[in-house]
């Protein structure tokens, strides 16, 4: 098949258009090159259709489009970002692109799509109070943040709450701009399926690390964060107490998910969209994750700094059995595995 892979040239789109062509598929890429993610040009595949545009660019998309029998829709502007002011670059990049791109399939006939989406649609993650059962914390407070209180209290009794897992059908709850651009990505997909009898897979991706993820960029994740001051000879700053719980999955098993979603494409109903979570499965902290990567490239202890940022959650992760027992995919990194690996491997300049 030809796939157009958006954002190709991006982290995780790079890592996907490596994958679908060990799996035999053509690759065409349309990637704008935002200086956000890419300071440098990356090197273009042998064998990939190159095209040098933005997703928001109706002419480019439609020649895009031509031909094509998937999209993989890995474009977006990623991160927390530094502050409000970002809010109009993420609704164009994320919402705007994807109305563009949608749109181009619509009129090529182009009806299959992976979305790629995040586990930040959900807020915060699953939690169970001893007394009330299941219960949805609300934003946490600046004054309890300034006070070192990081865990979410009980809405009802005010009591400790117990972290869990969060499967598909949990409500969505999205905190801050970037997340509520990602569930509006998947509204987008859900209302042009349902017109066009499309079929989307939107893959809720958790905390993405590996080979190739940017450096010292607002917009990186914590890992790389933490990895490129390690490099620098730096201790990596963890905020909060470190006691953050988060899925941290490598990126060959989210390119591992975009072919288990596009295979699976067929056996969805028309009109249809159906959410996964991807994650390895295996929780950790931000601090233990730190303190392993730390180890593992052999520098500077981590420093826990209480530090926090207003739209962060406390705790979010999330059960991946949909992906595992519907498409048969199935993590095959290891945390410690992984870890070892992105000590020491190549980060891009942007």
């Amino acid at each position: 098949m030809l796939i157009l892979v958006t954002g190709g040239a991006g982290f995780i789109g790079s890592h996907v258009v490596t994958a679908l062509r060990g799996a035999g598929h053509e690759v065409r890429v349309l990637d704008a090159l935002l200086p956000a993610a890419h300071r440098t040009p990356p090197p273009i595949p042998d064998g990939v259709d190159w095209r040098h545009a933005d997703v928001r660019d109706a002419v480019a998309v439609a020649e895009a489009v031509q031909g094509v029998d998937a999209v993989c829709h890995q474009a977006a502007m990623v991160g927390l970002g530094k502050d409000c002011a970002d809010a109009p670059a993420y609704v164009g990049c994320n919402d705007l692109g994807t109305a563009v791109l949608l749109a181009g399939m619509a009129e090529a006939g182009v009806r299959r799509l992976v979305l790629a989406s995040s586990m930040v649609v959900y807020g915060e993650g699953r939690y169970e109070c001893r007394r009330h059962g299941v219960v949805r914390p609300g934003p946490r407070t600046v004054a309890d943040l300034e006070a070192g209180h990081f865990e979410p209290p009980c809405p009802t009794c005010g009591e400790p709450l117990a972290p869990g897992m969060v499967a598909e059908d949990a409500p969505l709850d999205p905190r801050n701009v970037y997340a509520s651009t990602k569930l509006a990505q998947e509204h987008l997909a859900f209302a042009w399926a349902r017109a066009v009898g499309g079929r989307v897979a939107a893959l809720r991706y958790h905390n993405v690390y590996g080979p190739g993820m940017p450096r010292d960029t607002p917009y990186a994740g914590v890992a790389s964060l933490f990895r490129s001051a390690l490099e620098r000879g730096e201790a990596p700053r963890v905020f909060e107490d470190g006691g953050q719980r988060r899925d941290f999955v490598h990126v060959r098993d989210v390119s591992g998910a975009n072919l288990a979603a596009l295979d699976g494409l067929p056996g969805l109903p028309e009109g249809a969209m159906r959410a996964y979570n991807v994650g390895s499965g295996e929780p950790h902290t931000v601090g233990e994750m730190a303190a392993a990567l730390a180890e593992a490239h052999g520098g500077r202890t981590p420093v826990v700094t209480g530090e926090y940022r207003l739209g962060d959650v406390r705790h979010i992760t999330a059960s991946s059995c949909r992906l595992r027992d519907e498409l048969g995919w199935k993590p095959e990194v290891a945390f410690g595995e992984g870890m070892a690996e992105f000590a020491t491997a190549s980060l891009r300049a942007g």
